[in-house]
């Protein structure tokens, strides 16, 4: 059964401003891009497909791969999402993204007919000052929310969480938040694009436009209560009803179950190895996405590395 093996994934790159080399530098991704802000290692989202690069299916779509199959390579957990659950990234940013806020399904389904957007960051690296904003200090008014964005005020009431490598923020739709510059992340998430940005810090694109900015969405769907301490459960590092996230350091061997519930993405954030199955094989290094389809085994990984193992 040679199309239910793992395979491997290229990913989409995106430019953004805020953008830096260290996707290409740090994590051995392959672009022509000055500049990588993200690779979308795990996507089948249509501003940015990962692509299968082993295997029957090489050179093909990701949803291509999952729609010509003949197996059920998502299994039956993904069955209850009315398309590919998840979507993952590495971002790299070397300049403040913008304050922004995603939606939850019900208000984005009705205003965008797409779903909304929980999702999860690990950190990867980081400078030594680097923060970032989760939610606010205190619990704020719908009102006195505009009033800041208005005056310009708005960065007072946000919480600055410096951060450190390994930590875990999870960001639940309606979250006010921005990644600092100086950090670079593992972001799983659902499979969604829906960003309202509330400030730009005046920032101009290649052309000297202001990027857009959606305040009235952002204030109908942000929580202004202030922010919940997170933490994560071991290695689980988030479990919600969008998705499971586990981290797992090899120093050696280790082997993980495999059932026809749910395919299992295999990011490597760190070092080198091999991953087994059956008859199949292929080295890792860092940066590498594998997706592997569901199914009852197990598959083993060797050498010395750190993964990001995710699953719906």
């Amino acid at each position: 059964m040679s199309n239910m093996q793992p395979v491997r994934l290229s990913p989409a790159f995106k430019d953004y401003l805020w953008g830096g080399t260290k996707l290409k530098t740090d994590f051995n991704k392959k672009s022509e891009l000055e500049k990588v802000a993200e690779s979308w290692e795990l996507s089948t989202h249509k501003d940015g497909e990962s692509i299968v690069s082993t295997g029957d299916f090489k050179g093909e779509k990701l949803s291509e791969y999952i729609k010509k199959n003949p197996y059920d390579v998502l299994g039956k957990n993904a069955r209850s999402f009315d398309f590919f659950p998840i979507l993952i990234k590495f971002i790299d940013a070397k300049d403040n993204l913008s304050i922004q806020v995603h939606p939850d399904d019900e208000y984005s389904l009705e205003k965008n007919g797409e779903y909304g957007k929980t999702e999860m960051w690990y950190i990867l690296d980081c400078e030594d000052d680097a923060f970032l904003y989760y939610g606010f200090t205190k619990e704020i008014t719908k009102e006195e929310f505009k009033q800041r964005i208005e005056n310009n005020t708005l960065l007072e009431v946000l919480n600055a969480v410096k951060v450190n490598k390994g930590d875990v923020f999870f960001i639940e739709a309606g979250t006010v938040h921005a990644i600092g510059k100086g950090i670079v992340i593992c972001e799983i998430q659902q499979n969604s694009n829906m960003t309202y940005r509330v400030y730009d810090y005046d920032r101009r694109d290649k052309d000297g436009n202001a990027r857009p900015l959606h305040i009235k969405e952002a204030i109908e769907v942000s929580k202004t209560e202030s922010a919940k301490n997170y933490k994560a459960d071991g290695d689980i590092l988030a479990k919600c009803k969008y998705f499971t996230v586990e981290k797992a350091e090899i120093d050696s061997e280790k082997s993980f179950k495999m059932t026809s519930d749910c395919f299992k993405s295999v990011i490597v954030t760190n070092g080198s190895g091999e991953l087994k199955m059956d008859d199949f094989s292929c080295t890792l290094q860092k940066g590498d996405s594998v997706f592997i389809p569901a199914q009852d085994g197990e598959f083993t990984v060797c050498g010395e590395c750190e993964l990001i193992i995710s699953y719906v």
